[in-house]
């Protein structure tokens, strides 16, 4: 009697790895019984990830949820024989505790490239200084921690990706961290707390994505970096007393950014860049920057300033995104159209395609502003405008059907709130 060939128990071992590493830990252990190739292959895989899918109790007892996901890690590590490559701890329900120290002191002993931990719930998780000791580390993340590196701390000499979010750190201490990581790519700071002066000094650094509180922006040795993201989060009312005699927060932040391609300005860091003097154009022109976005007060005179320097910096440009920013403004008395100004320089944007202007209200400067686009811009395709509310709509639709247009291809898209 012929007997049909297994299969599963044949396929090669590399196959059988990739199919694991694509489940769960929990379902990785279940297709131990598949068969005897299969029993033990999960205690040898290089990626380990503990998270919901691990654990899936809905109950609210905090400390039930605890002791199953530690029993669970203990009895994985105990059991495992291969080297951990990647190691990611994120459950919502679970709250640190002195178990992760455990955890992370055994990684420290095995060539960790990538470890993640997520604390969702609870205070920050101050995390042990055997944690500094794993010099294999290509990528850190982290959420909810505190972070204190010991005195003889000398850096990751192999990090490639940090990201940090709601994190703790003393201002003295991020800086070293990000000064003594000769290798780093990617920079993700979200919501921290302990510093207020982003210094950044990665001469390898290629994109970086803040969002915070903060006074100040300082980049040294960024050649490289060619994506930031940067948002203030609170509006920082005395930002001029910040800027010390005549000097330009413009001119500063663009002087170590000479291959920028991507750039958002989120919040109120557009005001952030106002203060100073603003130049007519950078010194030095943005030559690589084809996508920027900007979160602008098209009320303040400042921040119109701020974004024309940009827009007259950026000779290549090729995606625009202009969000208006509500704000209450001081009334300024009768102010001249700005954008109109720029029509005897014989502006143009000569590769700007697409535009998008969300969150206007329909209003004289904003619609100057549109305008302005839209006479200067030769090769534009499409132009998206998304109001922040229905009223007066109709009228919006008139108006930019009314202004004339540069570019006999351009396609102006109305979008509802």
């Amino acid at each position: 009697m012929d007997v049909e060939p297994d299969m599963i128990s044949n396929l090669p071992g590399h196959i059988i790895d990739k199919i694991l590493s694509l489940l769960s830990i929990k379902d990785a252990v279940r297709m131990s019984i598949l068969s005897s190739k299969w029993r033990f292959k999960w205690v040898s895989l290089p990626s380990l990830v503990f998270d919901n899918q691990c654990v899936s109790i809905s109950s609210q007892d905090q400390t039930l949820v605890k002791n199953k996901l530690v029993n669970i890690v203990d009895h994985v590590l105990l059991l495992y024989t291969g080297p951990i490559h990647r190691f990611r701890l994120s459950h919502r329900d679970f709250l640190g505790c002195s178990d992760i120290d455990r955890w992370i002191l055994y990684l420290s002993r095995t060539p960790i490239r990538e470890f993640i931990l997520e604390i969702w719930k609870g205070q920050h998780y101050k995390l042990p200084s055997c944690l500094y000791n794993c010099q294999s580390l290509i990528h850190l993340e982290l959420f909810n921690a505190l972070l204190k590196p010991p005195p003889m701390f000398k850096g990751f000499m192999s990090l490639k990706s940090l990201d940090l979010q709601h994190i703790i750190m003393a201002q003295d201490a991020f800086e070293n961290l990000i000064s003594n990581c000769p290798l780093l790519e990617r920079l993700t700071l979200m919501n921290f707390d302990g510093f207020t002066h982003l210094n950044i000094h990665a001469p390898n650094l290629q994109f970086f994505d803040t969002g915070g509180v903060f006074y100040d922006v300082n980049f040294k040795n960024t050649v490289l970096l060619a994506t930031v993201s940067i948002g203030l989060y609170a509006d920082i009312k005395n930002v001029k007393n910040l800027v010390d005699g005549n000097s330009s927060n413009l001119l500063k932040f663009f002087a170590h950014l000479p291959r920028i391609q991507k750039l958002e300005i989120q919040s109120y860091f557009l005001k952030y860049l106002a203060a100073g003097n603003v130049p007519r154009k950078l010194p030095v022109p943005c030559i690589d920057l084809a996508h920027l976005s900007i979160r602008i007060n098209f009320n303040s005179l400042e921040e119109k300033l701020a974004a024309l320097c940009l827009l007259r910096s950026s000779p290549n440009l090729q995606e625009l995104e202009m969000l208006a920013r509500p704000e209450t403004q001081t009334a300024l008395g009768t102010e001249t159209n700005l954008w109109n100004e720029e029509a005897p320089w014989n502006f143009s944007f000569a590769h700007l395609r697409v535009v998008k202007i969300t969150g206007i209200a329909g209003v004289g400067p904003q619609l100057d502003f549109i305008n302005f686009l839209l006479a200067n811009s030769p090769v534009l395709e499409k132009m998206t405008v998304k109001p922040a509310s229905g009223e007066g709509g109709w009228e919006l639709v008139k108006e930019l059907l009314r202004f004339r247009r540069a570019s006999g291809r351009a396609e102006i898209v109305y979008l509802g709130p």
